[in-house]
């Protein structure tokens, strides 16, 4: 359970465990639902539909890892499109 102070103008700050939880950083927006059971929180990624893709966690990880090899050096160079898939095909 966390507990934080309702301030003058209705703003709270939300401890870092809490902003983890709901996956969110500053800039994205909060939805509130209210339920029989209380309220609950829900984090919101305005992302483009047609960009969703990008940002899933596999893709991600994907990103990360192209950019590890690009900084280590680890790329290949070709001199037209056929020879790139001669090396893709191994």
């Amino acid at each position: 359970m966390t507990r934080v102070t309702l301030r003058d103008r209705g703003q709270v700050t939300l401890p870092r465990e809490v902003r983890e939880a709901l996956h969110v950083d500053a800039g994205d927006e909060l939805i509130f639902e209210m339920t029989d059971q209380g309220v609950l929180v829900r984090g919101m990624k305005m992302i483009p539909a047609e960009q969703a893709w990008f940002w899933s966690d596999e893709w991600q990880r994907g990103e990360r890892e192209a950019s590890q090899d690009v900084a280590k050096g680890r790329t290949t160079q070709h001199t037209d499109v056929e020879d790139m898939f001669n090396t893709l095909r191994g």
